[in-house]
């Protein structure tokens, strides 16, 4: 899914109810959710990568790793 989007775009509202259920299953969703989401986009992550960023309500924003949402944590390095 990730790929079909380029860095800046925000993402479709049938692609968000994917990314809500998946960020459920992230270690730390509670932290990446905070005040509730809004929204997500693509942004340009560690080392030049691409990745979702979720939307807050209350303006802010965190990238988070979709794989840790399929393999839970994921290893440094």
């Amino acid at each position: 899914m990730l790929h079909k989007y380029d860095v800046g775009d925000k993402v479709s509202a049938e692609d968000e109810k994917v990314l809500i259920a998946a960020l459920a299953r992230h270690p730390e969703g509670d932290e990446k959710i905070g005040s509730g989401i809004a929204g997500f986009s693509v942004r340009t992550a560690d080392f030049n990568t691409k990745c979702f960023w979720v939307n807050r309500t209350d303006g802010s924003t965190m990238k988070f790793a979709h794989r840790a949402c399929v393999y839970g944590k994921v290893r440094p390095g």
